[in-house]
C-alpha cells in the first residue's frame, strides 16, 4: 500500500535486532506523512531496541511501543471523532427537546452528515499519506473513537434529562440500545466509505505529484 509496510518481521529483523509488533509499526507508518515515516519510525525503533528492551524486557517494550503508536492514532483521529460524535449527540438532544412522531427527515440528515464526515476523514488520511489503506484504517478507527465519545455524551444527556417523558420519547425513537450500540456499528459504513475515499484520495495525490 504505497510503501507504508514495515520491512521487518516481528521479534527480530534477521540480524539480531529486536523489532516491535508488525501490526503496530504498520499502523504507525499508515498515519505518518511520507516525509516523516522513516524518521519517526526509526527514532521509535532505536528507543525500543536500545532502551526499552534492555531495561524492561520484550513484553513491556512492546506495550510501550503500542502506546506510542496509539498516541499518533489518537492525534490523527480525535478531531474527526469529536465532530462525528458531536453530530450524534446533538441529534439525540434535539430529539429529546423537540419531540416528533416522524423521525424520517431527521434520520436522513443524520445519515448524510455522518457519511460526509467519514468521507472527509478518508480523503484527508489518504491524501496526506498517499495510501488507500490509511484512508480505510483511519476512518474505521475514527468511527470507534467517535462511538466512545457518543456513549459518554448520551450518558451525560441522560443524567440531565431522565424524566419519564424523556425516557418514553427515547423508547419511541429506537431506545437506549440504539443510543449505546448504534455508534459502534458505524464501523461498517466507515470501512466502506473509507475504502472509496481512500481510493480517491490516494489516486488524486498520485496525480498531483505526477503533475507537480
Amino acid at each position: 500500500m504505497n510503501a507504508v509496510e514495515p520491512d521487518r518481521s516481528g521479534g527480530s529483523d534477521g540480524s539480531g535486532g529486536e523489532t516491535p509488533p508488525d501490526w503496530a509499526e504498520l499502523l504507525l507508518r499508515l498515519v505518518l506523512v511520507r516525509k516523516d515515516r522513516d524518521a519517526v519510525s526509526g527514532d521509535l525503533l532505536e528507543a525500543y531496541r536500545d532502551t526499552m528492551v534492555p531495561t524492561r524486557g520484550h513484553a513491556a517494550a512492546d506495550a510501550w511501543y503500542v502506546r506510542q503508536v496509539a498516541g499518533f492514532l489518537w492525534r490523527a483521529t480525535w478531531p474527526w471523532a469529536l465532530l462525528f460524535s458531536g453530530q450524534f449527540i446533538a441529534r439525540g438532544a434535539y430529539d429529546m427537546l423537540v419531540p416528533t412522531t416522524d423521525f424520517h427527515v431527521r434520520a436522513e440528515w443524520s445519515t448524510y452528515v455522518g457519511a460526509s464526515t467519514f468521507l472527509l476523514v478518508g480523503l484527508w488520511a489518504a491524501w496526506r499519506t498517499g495510501s488507500l489503506l490509511a484512508g480505510i484504517v483511519v476512518t474505521a478507527i475514527t468511527s470507534q473513537v467517535a462511538a466512545v465519545f457518543s456513549v459518554v455524551g448520551v450518558s451525560l444527556l441522560l443524567v440531565i434529562m431522565h424524566d419519564a417523558e424523556t425516557m418514553r420519547l427515547i423508547s419511541r425513537s429506537g431506545g437506549l440500545g440504539e443510543a449505546y450500540f448504534l455508534p459502534f456499528m458505524m464501523i461498517i459504513p466507515a470501512l466502506v466509505i473509507g475504502m472509496v475515499a481512500g481510493a480517491v484520495g490516494s489516486l488524486t495525490r498520485r496525480i498531483a505529484r505526477g503533475t507537480a
